[in-house]
């Protein structure tokens, strides 16, 4: 595993204490508006870290991210990311934006890497058809080599969210849901309304894209070397991808210059617990829900 990157969110969670639940106990996650308190340890690491990349570097890194995706995805296959059953849990709106039982849905997974999220809930939901797409090629090769894909049920290539325009393959106000988890993180910070913009043409009015993604001081965050610093909030792991750890406002204040509404924006705070060393590590997550008017102004 990269020394940045790690697994989202499948791992148990312990008490924000810093404390491994005692066996028998239920562990859990807290979400709420504050964000997550740093140490005075790592207050005074992140103070230090001043010094950015190389603006030559930085034009690189952005010239060559969809290679450095693809190479990650040629290095790893399809055995890096965990199958993410949790989505229908954490959102709700997959069950609750349907006004009839067995009522077709059409979602978008935007960023769906080698399927982990597609695959599970095609398989939860047989009233979904899905289009999905991806910056790397080879990953939405690797979706279209799995057995689970149909061509019936889900559509699927490869997209640029920044330059290409997703009306190419997905009708304009056709989407019900919108998924986007754990991927605007990966985009350029200045780029990032792009891909808000491409996905508020092809959502219907009044309905909502899902959002999920690194939030400020996760331990990845926190784990970075000064080296590693493109910016405010903006690192870069040593395979050349790159991850933006986000606030609440930051994330609302982008949505909302797109022309969304505001329904749920949260932090998600949980721990990452490794039995084995004894060892808890805090994560930090976003977890939002941001709606197309149903009238634009």
């Amino acid at each position: 595993m990269n020394e940045s990157r790690s697994s989202e969110d499948n791992s148990p969670v312990a008490q924000l204490d810093g404390k491994i639940p005692a066996h028998g106990t239920v562990p859990f996650q807290l979400t709420g508006h504050r964000a997550r308190t740093l140490s005075h340890e790592e207050a005074e690491k992140l103070a230090k870290e001043q010094v950015l990349v190389s603006d030559f570097k930085q034009l690189k890194l952005e010239k060559d991210a969809q290679k450095n995706w693809d190479l990650f995805y040629k290095r790893n296959s399809t055995h890096f990311f965990k199958d993410r059953h949790w989505t229908t849990r954490e959102f709700e709106e997959l069950r609750a934006c349907r006004e009839f039982e067995h009522q077709k849905l059409t979602i978008l997974e935007a960023g769906c890497g080698v399927g982990n999220c597609l695959f599970p809930l095609l398989e939860e939901d047989s009233d979904i058809f899905a289009y999905a797409c991806d910056f790397s090629p080879r990953a939405v090769e690797h979706v279209k080599q799995n057995p689970l894909y149909d061509t019936q049920r889900c559509k699927v290539f490869q997209c640029d969210l920044t330059k290409y325009d997703l009306l190419e393959n997905v009708p304009p106000n056709s989407v019900d849901v919108v998924m986007l988890i754990f991927v605007l993180s990966a985009v350029h910070p200045e780029k990032m309304c792009l891909v808000l913009s491409n996905i508020y043409n092809v959502l219907k009015p009044g309905k909502c894209v899902l959002f999920r993604d690194y939030g400020l001081y996760d331990h990845a965050m926190l784990r970075f070397k000064s080296a590693n610093k493109l910016g405010e909030n903006f690192y870069v792991r040593q395979d050349g991808t790159r991850s933006y750890f986000f606030t609440d406002e930051f994330l609302a204040r982008l949505f909302l210059s797109v022309g969304y509404e505001e329904v749920i924006n949260e932090y998600v705070l949980r721990e990452t617990v490794n039995k084995k060393e004894g060892l808890s590590v805090p994560r930090v997550f976003l977890q939002s829900k941001f709606r197309k008017p149903e009238r634009e102004t």
